[in-house]
């Protein structure tokens, strides 16, 4: 088990040094050429930006202030908690 983990760690410690060994010759031939990350189409950096969940304007608000429009799925703890008390979620209206 031992020799294993070490050879495991001995494997992972080759391909983080063959890794950075192609890093440098990437960045040298960029910068013999010239080369720019926005030339290659983009930087590692970029995120894309997030859609919200929903769309749909709020119809209801919860006792502690959040909001929820009503739709298709799963509903809110704190809806399944209403329901469950035998309450209705009139009062919770917007």
């Amino acid at each position: 088990m031992a020799q294993a983990q070490n050879l495991m760690a001995q494997a992972e410690q080759a391909r983080k040094d063959e890794l950075a060994a192609v890093i440098a010759d990437i960045k040298a031939k960029m910068k013999q050429f010239g080369i720019t990350a926005a030339d290659l189409g983009g930087t590692a950096s970029t995120k894309k930006t997030g859609k919200s969940k929903s769309s749909a304007p709020a119809k209801y608000r919860g006792p502690n202030g959040e909001l929820w429009a009503g739709g298709p799925g799963r509903k809110p703890e704190w809806v399944r908690a209403v329901l469950a008390s035998g309450k209705s979620l009139d009062s919770y209206l917007i």
